[in-house]
């Protein structure tokens, strides 16, 4: 059996925190708009038909998983409809990164398991 190197680490708490943020579908909604460039919060929440409020929660969630971040924020005290956001790419690389070596090791516990499978068809044609 062909042993694969060891992935990346990925810190678990960054992940869990990724995964937590896009668990609810306006957040990965959010993602969705964003690939596409930077958008003002005020354009997403149109763009969601979401009122300005419900959309601030959800960009809090996201900003503070770090999947995306505010861009030319002069200050805090900013308009927050001005405010505009594009993606981080780290945490969805770290996130890309895990899922591939989950689905690594499925791939080969199938093979594993199609070669068990296998022989043991091939023992009872033999009785």
């Amino acid at each position: 059996m062909t042993r694969r190197a060891a992935p990346a680490p990925v810190d678990d708490g960054t992940l869990d925190r990724t995964l937590q943020a896009l668990a609810e579908p306006t957040r990965r909604a959010v993602v969705v708009l964003l690939r596409d460039g930077p958008q003002r919060a005020g354009e997403i929440a149109d763009a969601l038909a979401m009122s300005r409020q419900a959309m601030s929660r959800h960009l809090r969630v996201l900003r503070q998983a770090g999947v995306i971040h505010e861009v030319g924020a002069a200050s805090a005290a900013d308009d927050a409809r001005a405010r505009t956001y594009q993606l981080q790419a780290q945490p969805l690389a770290d996130l890309q990164a895990w899922l591939t070596d989950v689905q690594a090791f499925w791939g080969t516990q199938m093979q594993a398991f199609r070669k068990h499978a296998e022989r043991v068809a091939k023992e009872r044609g033999a009785r």
